[in-house]
């Protein structure tokens, strides 16, 4: 099987491929899911992220939009420019930047006091899963603190894995086009035993099929 950067960039040319399509796919999903993603937007909400923002893997921006009600400044980051053309025309605000980037090379102009995420921590290969976590304690500030929200194991959702060690799903587009992605569902309870062992001072929660999560770094 391939190595898992190949696999990341096959990801990064799938969500460029569905962009068009996203908004109207992806919906359907989360709306039959509704009550559970008000629990979690309502526990984003309360962890008010504030000050400089910045958002991994923003996508169309429909999570952005919550996010400025709070920030004074945010950082919307995604490898897809075409997806990044909808997250802008969605939010415009000019306190909103978007820069095309890969997450894992990207290199920022300052921290942030807090580091948000949404449905991106299952797009992460496990043998990146660390070195992701090393990438956001470089980007907080050392009070800085982060909220994050996904699909977990109890998602009534299967994809077709074609390497499951990996995270590794096979999808198809409208067009019938078939691409690759990463799918990592992870259990709230391990998730926070794993990041915990890292160092990350990190509660995470579940609602049944998605989780959150939110926290800081342990103090030296």
């Amino acid at each position: 099987m391939g190595k898992a950067a190949d696999w990341v960039e096959h990801q990064v040319e799938y969500y460029r491929r569905r962009a068009a399509e996203y908004d109207a796919t992806m919906r359907p999903a989360v709306d039959a899911l509704k009550e559970q993603e008000a629990v979690l937007l309502a526990a984003l909400r309360e962890f008010e992220p504030r000050g400089r923002v910045l958002e991994i893997a923003c996508g169309t921006g429909f999570y952005t939009r919550e996010l400025v009600p709070f920030a004074d400044a945010i950082t919307a980051v995604d490898a897809s420019p075409e997806v990044l053309a909808i997250a802008r025309s969605r939010v415009a605000d000019e306190r909103v930047r978007f820069v095309v980037a890969d997450v894992f090379t990207w290199e920022p102009d300052g921290q942030y006091d807090a580091v948000f995420f949404s449905f991106w921590l299952s797009h992460v290969p496990p043998s990146h899963f660390e070195r992701f976590w090393d990438r956001v304690a470089l980007f907080l500030r050392p009070a800085g603190r982060v909220f994050f929200m996904d699909e977990g194991r109890g998602t009534p959702w299967r994809d077709e894995y074609v390497d499951e060690a990996a995270g590794v799903v096979r999808r198809e587009l409208q067009d019938g086009s078939e691409h690759f992605a990463i799918k990592v569902l992870w259990d709230a309870a391990e998730l926070e035993r794993r990041l915990r062992s890292m160092g990350w001072n990190i509660q995470v929660k579940g609602t049944g099929a998605l989780y959150w999560g939110h926290g800081g770094r342990n103090s030296a």
